[in-house]
């Protein structure tokens, strides 16, 4: 199996365990060699340490075809934890999470995400990326809040607060989505910038989990030097092949790589 830095493996497993567990890290070496010293990379995780979504597998071809198709990011994804680290994460400009549960990492790998981020890296957080980490406050202020809950899985219209952004400035100021709809714990607009809004007169409001009845759907904000982006849509495969939410996500991620001006018309 070739490799673009010239080398070369051919597996022969009758040398015995030892030999085929070096050989299975070599490959994992070079796969993360190859990712090195690229300016647009996007360290994608896709752990799932809690339920795991559908979604996921076409959110990562999604995404490698957009970084393909504008050139704003290249896409790296990978759903093992241990390639997290300070050495591969100074390789990239940021950092997306499909992730639930407690991440198995080490708090070393913890500090690096929180130093990357606050050292002028960016943070994407899609739908369930709120669903992790809960023993880690940290994690959820810098993304902004946890999961607590998805009282609606229909039909809403959500409210654009800011049409300025580049994740918002082609949706219309009110638009319908189908979509299993997170509320939040741990989360304030005072911390965070509103992107995007639940109209709550599309809801059954007695389901929901806020006294406030605030309900955001996406938000961005910088933490450090860093910027960290946050979509709640993204729970169905299908709104992944739309379009509109593909122009809201590569916008996002554009933000957050503070590449933004490199956007072109899809």
């Amino acid at each position: 199996m070739g490799f673009n830095h010239g080398l070369y493996f051919k597996f022969y497993p009758f040398l015995g365990i030892e030999v085929l567990v070096w050989q299975i890290f070599l490959l994992y070496y070079c796969r993360i060699l190859t990712c090195m010293g690229r300016k647009n990379r996007l360290f994608v995780l896709t752990h799932s340490a809690g339920f795991r979504h559908s979604y996921l597998t076409t959110a990562v071809e999604v995404l490698t075809r957009l970084g393909e198709k504008t050139g704003v990011f290249e896409t790296y994804a990978t759903e093992e934890c241990f390639e997290f680290n300070d050495r591969i994460l100074s390789t990239c400009a940021a950092v997306l999470f499909m992730t639930t549960g407690e991440l198995p990492m080490s708090e070393e790998q913890k500090s690096a995400l929180i130093r990357f981020v606050e050292n002028g890296g960016g943070f994407i957080g899609v739908h369930n990326a709120t669903d992790t980490f809960y023993k880690f406050p940290e994690y959820g202020r810098m993304i902004g809040g946890y999961f607590n809950g998805h009282p609606w899985t229909q039909e809403v219209y959500a409210i654009v607060e800011d049409d300025s952004h580049p994740s918002t400035k082609h949706l219309p100021k009110r638009f319908k989505v189908l979509e299993e709809v997170y509320t939040f714990r741990d989360w304030s607009r005072d911390k965070t910038h509103v992107l995007i809004r639940l109209d709550n007169s599309s809801v059954d409001l007695s389901k929901g989990t806020r006294p406030d009845n605030d309900y955001a759907l996406a938000w961005c904000h910088e933490y450090g030097q860093g910027r960290v982006f946050y979509t709640a849509f993204g729970h169905f495969t299908l709104l992944w092949r739309s379009e509109c939410f593909q122009r809201h996500i590569l916008g996002g991620i554009a933000w957050a790589m503070g590449e933004e001006e490199r956007l072109t018309s899809m």
